[in-house]
């Protein structure tokens, strides 16, 4: 596990800071210095700003093949931008949907035409990007999806619906899966479809969450005639495209929360220091220094976790297992930095947004209780567990 630099690199490394220097918005620094991340909902057009800003700087789709807008560098100039966005406390940009999965899937999988047509949107945030996986009875156990496409001449109409979507309600496209063929075996007669948001028969109703935030979504489609032109993959493939994606997914996690678990982390330590315990800053709180110490140790064994991701990548190799063991690390770290941040806080830890007696308006709340979602998103906490229990152990499945 080599990780050196090499000039090109730290050439690039220079590059990125250099820019963050004179473009990092201070709103947003002031922000997170405050406490943890800000209510995703109310910073949608931020973000948006934000990820137009470094795309137009030339800091989106790094590993993307500059034929279809990236910059065709590799994995180690994308890791080098994430730790230097983490160590300034930079944003995270809102089209992550589309950056870590849709768009290398229609890189791999993609018809030339749909290669030239879509990613560089999904770069700029021009066009935003949903997940049409998740059903009422299907979630983990994903064979299970429901929905259906039927044939009509050039159009597959669509009926079914999708539960959990996170930014449905913002979504220009969506990567739907749908059963087009029936009669199939469970994992077989799936297909992978491009869905336009924008088509008549789709219906968005956000679910508000105990956050308050109306982040994830219901999608029910009702008689939507996608035209066969938008299948990513082929006919009845759409296991084998949908599982790369989710490929991608718990890796772009892994470049993502890694950046998220050390911004949170820094804040925890500021808020620690900030607030007396017995007359005396949390911090010299022999228990307190304790839990800090470890969460500390957890980030940098989830780094260099990742790091072996990196590895294989670099070696032009899947990611296997490392992904899974990533995102469930970040899990139960996140989870206990967040509960941390609450003991910490004490009896404040009951006041949230709206209580001008809250700390630091209630970040910490608000990023405790959306901490709960991280062992369901991205795949649950037990099927990650059953992929290292197979994959790594060699248990045996059942």
């Amino acid at each position: 596990m080599d990780l050196a630099l090499t000039p090109e690199q730290m050439s690039f490394r220079d590059e990125v800071r250099s820019w963050l220097k004179v473009n990092l918005p201070q709103d947003w620094l002031e922000t997170v210095r405050a406490g943890s991340d800000i209510p995703r909902s109310d910073a949608y057009d931020f973000l948006s700003r934000w990820q137009r800003k470094l795309y137009d700087a030339g800091f989106m789709g790094l590993t993307w093949p500059k034929e279809y807008g990236g910059r065709g560098l590799t994995f180690m100039e994308e890791l080098i931008l994430h730790e230097e966005m983490a160590l300034v406390k930079a944003p995270p940009v809102l089209n992550i949907l589309a950056l870590g999965m849709a768009g290398p899937t229609i890189i791999a999988y993609g018809t030339e035409e749909q290669k030239k047509r879509y990613p560089a949107r999904m770069l700029s945030c021009e066009e935003i990007w949903c997940q049409g996986y998740s059903e009422p009875n299907a979630g983990s156990d994903l064979a299970a999806l429901q929905t259906r496409a039927v044939k009509d001449g050039e159009y597959w109409v669509v009926n079914g619906q999708k539960v959990w979507t996170s930014l449905a309600q913002l979504a220009d496209w969506m990567m739907l899966l749908a059963r087009t063929d029936p009669g199939a075996p469970r994992h077989k007669g799936i297909t992978y479809f491009l869905l336009d948001m924008t088509l008549p028969g789709i219906t968005v109703k956000p679910l508000t969450q105990i956050t308050g935030d109306p982040e994830f979504n219901e999608v029910y489609l009702d008689n939507v005639r996608v035209h066969e032109s938008q299948i990513l993959g082929g006919l009845n493939n759409g296991w084998a495209v949908g599982m790369t994606t989710l490929m991608y997914e718990r890796l772009a996690l892994g470049f993502g929360l890694q950046v998220r678990l050390r911004i949170a982390l820094d804040g925890l330590i500021e808020l620690a220091r900030r607030t007396r315990r017995n007359g005396s800053p949390a911090t010299k709180d022999a228990t307190i220094r304790q839990k800090l110490a470890q969460l500390w140790i957890d980030t940098e064994v989830f780094k260099y976790t990742g790091a072996r991701a990196i590895t294989k990548l670099l070696k032009g190799e899947l990611p296997g297992p490392e992904a899974s063991t990533g995102k469930m690390m970040w899990v139960e770290g996140h989870q206990r930095l967040q509960e941390l941040a609450m003991e910490i806080q004490g009896p404040y830890s009951q006041l949230t947004r709206g209580s001008k007696w809250a700390i630091e308006s209630g970040l910490w709340q608000y990023s405790f209780l959306r901490s709960l979602a991280n062992s369901i998103e991205g795949g649950t906490t037990e099927i990650m567990k059953n992929i290292i229990g197979e994959r790594v152990l060699g248990l045996p499945k059942g």
